[in-house]
């Protein structure tokens, strides 16, 4: 049995008749960037976040840069930010000049570590951005606090977790701005890029709606330097159609996660995801955790099942990095979480045979 990490062409043929015509419509109208599909889709998006004001942006990537950028952040300044994450994270603040300060995860949810992050602060920190990775969030409360504290930054790294909720609250709303992505892969994910930013603040959306167009106020009248993070009228077309069978995708996502929870319980070493009571998980990957992870890795790719380690080495010991000599430093549940954990398939597209045969598969393993 083949059985992919993702189908993302068994989606589409669900929902296809729905995509087209809105995609032709878009080709009628000849509204190509932003324009009325993406006007649609913000309001829509907003409704569904909770969020006063959603921003339709190029990708998650320039969503994060557009945050920091808005937000005033620059040559000198420190971030603080998650080592176990995608490049993208930090690599938005080492562009704008400023220095990515890189924080221990908390080695159950793989999320910042929030009791180290006092320790971090200094007279250069201007910004935290926590990284809601694999569909849950970090623990807000406490960076809000300190946040409130030293007058920092808030910059919610939703890419993974649109619709994750803690407390019963959305993501993208407990900061100064929430960033996702759109990614094809995503929960939510546009036929290519797109990404969004949230924010309640009516002063950080019309600074983020500039710098999205150029930094332009009126049409040739340019206040702020921007660039161009335009949302494509397609794309937001082909977000609203998916965004009505996010819901039902992201309980399924959750069924899927429940079945192996269950069957994974007690199976050799694994630990499956750990799931914090105040929090609302939709499991953009579901997670788990061995001491033989390579191995199991070779034996589940050997019988034609999808999986993938997100993320095999951490950001701080990236070629890219060295000029921060970051190298050096230890982050020890970092660094062991990337030698351990592995995410096999979660999608809504999963078959009930399918999953049964990635247990079994992994049962087999370790038998």
């Amino acid at each position: 049995m083949q059985v992919p990490m993702l189908d993302l062409r068994e989606q589409y043929q669900q929902i296809k008749d729905e995509v087209m015509p809105a995609i032709e419509e878009v080709c009628q109208m000849q509204a190509l960037c932003l324009g009325p599909a993406v006007d649609k889709f913000e309001k829509e998006v907003g409704l569904y976040l909770g969020s006063k004001h959603a921003i339709g942006v190029s990708s998650g990537t320039d969503a994060l840069l557009m945050a920091l950028m808005a937000g005033g952040i620059g040559a000198g300044d420190e971030v603080i930010v998650p080592s176990f994450t995608f490049a993208a994270t930090t690599g938005v603040v080492a562009r704008l000049g400023a220095k990515p300060v890189f924080a221990d995860i908390n080695e159950d949810t793989y999320n910042m570590d929030t009791t180290l992050l006092a320790g971090l602060i200094t007279e250069k920190t201007k910004a935290i951005m926590p990284v809601h990775l694999y569909g849950q969030m970090a623990d807000m409360d406490p960076i809000l606090a300190l946040a409130k504290k030293h007058g920092l930054l808030v910059v919610e790294d939703a890419a993974q977790s649109i619709g994750a909720k803690q407390n019963g609250k959305m993501c993208g709303n407990f900061g100064d701005f929430g960033c996702f992505s759109f990614y094809p892969t995503k929960n939510l994910g546009a036929f290519g890029d797109g990404g969004l930013v949230t924010t309640n603040s009516d002063s950080l959306n019309t600074t983020t709606r500039m710098i999205r167009n150029h930094g332009q106020n009126a049409t040739y009248k340019y206040e702020l330097i921007g660039g161009n993070f335009r949302l494509d009228g397609i794309q937001g077309a082909v977000l609203s159609v998916k965004l009505k069978h996010l819901h039902e995708w992201e309980a399924k996502r959750r069924s899927n996660a429940a079945v192996y929870d269950k069957a994974l319980a007690g199976v050799g070493d694994i630990k499956t995801p750990v799931i914090k009571p105040y929090n609302y998980s939709v499991y953009n990957q579901y997670t788990i955790r061995t001491s033989k992870r390579d191995e199991l890795k070779t034996h589940l790719s050997g019988n034609g099942i999808g999986c993938a380690v997100y993320y095999p080495e951490p950001l701080h010991q990236q070629k890219c990095f060295e000029f921060l000599g970051t190298h050096k430093m230890c982050l020890p549940v970092t660094e062991k979480t990337c030698r351990q954990v592995l995410s096999i398939p979660i999608s809504p597209e999963l078959k009930p045979e399918q999953q049964k045969y990635i247990i079994e598969k992994i049962k087999e393993f370790y038998a």
